[in-house]
């Protein structure tokens, strides 16, 4: 194959119920039951080298994406106009990660203005809190609640986009789409990735039009290399570029969207008024001073942009207590692994430290802040990172308890729902500077198997708690009608703070994981100094508040050792995370170079010129 194909008002009681509610955290999290992750690894690839360029890059998690991307800059498009296109080609060429039937999160850069755009899926107003309880009161099995209308929520990505474009958009709508028009009508080959992606589904089969897209006629799983078309998501396509996004949520396909969700032996409650009623929503940034540098993420309902803050802000409280707790000299060593090198002990033991901190207030704070008051500033404060990084110690803490950061209005159980996987992720640089990140999802792999013209349906609903309630306290991100569940997506932007120039955009694939792939990528980029492209390879590592998770294969015993007498629990598991990062820097004489990376994990590329 050639390059291209391969947070309120203080109730009486809300004192006593929070000290409850952190109790209760403490004695219940699981210590090692995070679950694996559904979408498996492409293996380790060791060819990829940070690529260059001058003018402008986009970067994608399939290079046929990457392609559209790079397509649409060469035309003088803007990083949003590169972003759309690849989001058409991924509904296509990775279906089990993303599409138009999902939702995302939007970090767009302009040259002026950081903007945050939320396309992240809502509950129909049919929905209620007992969506994924059993008759006796006990949850769902996950894939009982995945498969099928249940879990359909309705979908945010296109609004989102088109939100976006309005502002920051130069080409026409309907150019963003002829790279995927084109590759649904003349075909693409099935890559090893979604190849084996099939193979491993067996709820494949259950569904008729999946069945007949992605099987042979006896049922095995079409091969690798075949040229797979997909005509009926080419007039979907047609229909978005000549109307737009209204010709998905009104009209033809919302009623087959509602028809389907409904009609399914596991039916779910979306409907055309849903669809209509979709909006996405403009938010504000949550930027926050990290070093000499300024991170941007999102806002809720992502939990990403917050943990992402709160493991930097507490990396940057333990040296400033203690240089000699400095994450900045401990540089990555030498290695026997593909990656060739790996990070140091004590990198890794206060990464997973402070990202213990970070998922404990997760589970307990975070959730829509249009349904539930998220005490965002108390969370990301210096003052309260400080006090909580005094936590960590010589020795691991095992499990984390949530702290009690200002602004807490309600108090709420902990949710201690498992934490699902399945995204994809694309970043641009377009010749202007303008820069975007976008992480993009229909939730588990092949999302809820409802295939709808030749794109499938998410099953974002089950990112909702299965649990709505504990003790009588309501937990956070519980199901409501018109309600975004909690995302741990973490699109983010960097810039120097001196002289406010963009320096990174990055982000990652990997549901709750996502948190720990970002964060390590960061700090080995602004840290560590490494290219975008060894930051990504270098071995994924850190904690969901649970044992130390490392990536199978990629750890030499003596940092496994030196980890265990810290008192680590290790979890050495396949970490398939999906992170795109493109670096732009500016020399003495002002030339400007742009340096983008791709996760060896999966079949992406970075491309430019």
């Amino acid at each position: 194959m050639n390059g291209v194909q391969r947070v309120f008002l203080i109730s009486r009681r809300s004192l006593t119920v929070i000290a409850a509610a952190l109790a209760l955290a403490a004695c219940h999290t699981p210590v090692n039951e995070q679950p694996p992750a559904p979408e498996l690894g492409s293996g380790y690839r060791t060819d990829l080298s940070t690529r260059h360029a001058e003018r402008h890059m986009a970067a994608a998690a399939n290079p046929l994406a990457a392609e559209a991307g790079r397509e649409m800059l060469r035309q003088g498009g803007s990083a949003i106009d590169a972003a759309i296109a690849m989001q058409a080609v991924l509904t296509l060429v990775e279906p089990q990660s993303s599409g138009i039937g999902g939702g995302a999160f939007i970090m767009l850069w302009d040259g002026h203005n950081v903007q945050a755009y939320d396309g992240r899926e809502t509950a129909p107003a049919g929905a209620t809190q007992r969506l994924f309880l059993k008759g006796d009161g006990t949850p769902m099995a996950f894939t009982d609640a995945q498969i099928g209308g249940r879990s359909v929520g309705t979908p945010g990505v296109l609004r989102a986009l088109e939100m976006a474009h309005k502002k920051s958009g130069h080409l026409p709508w309907a150019k963003l789409f002829e790279p995927a028009i084109r590759l649904s009508e003349q075909g693409f080959a099935i890559s090893p990735r979604l190849h084996s992606l099939i193979a491993a589904d067996r709820f494949i089969a259950q569904s008729p039009d999946m069945a007949a897209y992605f099987l042979n006629a006896d049922g095995s799983p079409k091969a690798t290399g075949t040229l797979l078309k997909n005509p009926a998501l080419a007039v979907v396509f047609k229909r978005i570029a000549k109307e737009g996004p209204d010709a998905l949520y009104q009209g033809p396909i919302a009623e087959e969207i509602a028809r389907k969700v409904q009609g399914h032996h596991n039916a779910g409650s979306l409907s055309q008024a849903d669809l209509k009623g979709y909006a996405a929503k403009q938010r504000a940034p949550l930027c926050t001073d990290y070093k000499q540098w300024k991170v941007c993420g999102m806002p809720p309902p992502s939990s990403g942009g917050i943990a992402v803050a709160q493991i930097l802000g507490t990396l940057q409280a333990l040296e400033t207590r203690d240089p000699r707790l400095a994450i900045a000299p401990m540089t990555p060593i030498k290695s026997a692994s593909p990656a060739g090198l790996e990070p140091t002990p004590e990198a890794v033991h206060l990464l997973a430290e402070a990202g213990r901190l970070a998922f404990a207030d997760r589970a307990l704070y975070v959730a829509d802040a249009d349904f539930t008051p998220v005490p965002v500033a108390g969370l990301v404060a210096p003052s309260y990172l400080a006090q909580r990084a005094t936590l960590i110690g010589e020795r691991s803490m095992g499990i984390a308890k949530p702290g009690q950061p200002a602004g807490i209005q309600v108090a709420y159980a902990p949710d201690r729902s498992p934490l699902r996987i399945s995204t994809s992720q694309v970043v641009a640089v377009d010749d202007q500077g303008g820069a975007v990140s976008m992480t993009t999802t229909v939730e588990a792999a092949f999302g809820s198997h409802v295939m709808v013209q030749g794109f499938l349906l998410n099953n974002q609903m089950t990112d909702f708690s299965f649990i709505p309630e504990e003790n009588g306290q309501p937990v956070a991100n519980r199901v409501q009608p018109g309600k975004r569940p909690r995302s741990a997506m973490a699109p983010t932007l960097v810039f120097d703070r001196n002289s406010g120039e963009l320096l990174a955009t990055v982000g990652s694939p990997g549901g709750s994981q996502i948190i720990e792939y970002v964060s390590k990528s960061l700090v080995a980029m602004l840290d560590w100094k490494l290219d975008p492209q060894a930051a990504i390879s270098l071995p994924n590592f850190g904690s969901r508040n649970g044992a130390t998770e490392l990536e199978a294969g990629l750890f030499s015993p003596a940092l496994k050792q030196a980890l265990k007498d810290k008192s680590h629990a290790l979890s050495e598991i396949e970490m398939t995370s999906g992170v795109q990062a493109i670096v732009r820097t500016r020399d003495a004489q002002g030339k400007v170079t742009l340096s983008g990376g791709a996760d060896p994990r999966r079949e992406g590329e970075a491309l430019g010129d």
